[in-house]
């Protein structure tokens, strides 16, 4: 099982992974809304301002402040042999 660090030590499980979004569209704002509603919503940002939101296959919605560009480099560092 391969980690991905989002920041301030916080890892997800990689593979457990959907989609890294932007958190600017309405839809994405109205999809963490609803995931609070339901208790599913993780805020890993640490109180900073929220750049992604990772989209989990356990329907989780995880918030964090590092660029969704700066994930992808660290999830495709992880899959490099």
């Amino acid at each position: 099982m391969k980690f991905l660090n989002i920041g301030f030590g916080n890892l997800v499980s990689a593979g457990r992974i959907l989609a890294v979004v932007s958190p600017e569209s309405a839809p994405i704002k109205r999809l963490c809304q609803e995931a609070k509603d339901r208790g599913m919503l993780i805020d890993a940002s640490f109180g900073r301002k929220t750049k992604a939101v990772l989209l989990m296959d356990t329907d989780h919605v995880i918030l964090c402040a590092v660029t969704p560009e700066a994930l992808a480099l660290r999830l495709e560092e992880k899959e490099a042999p």
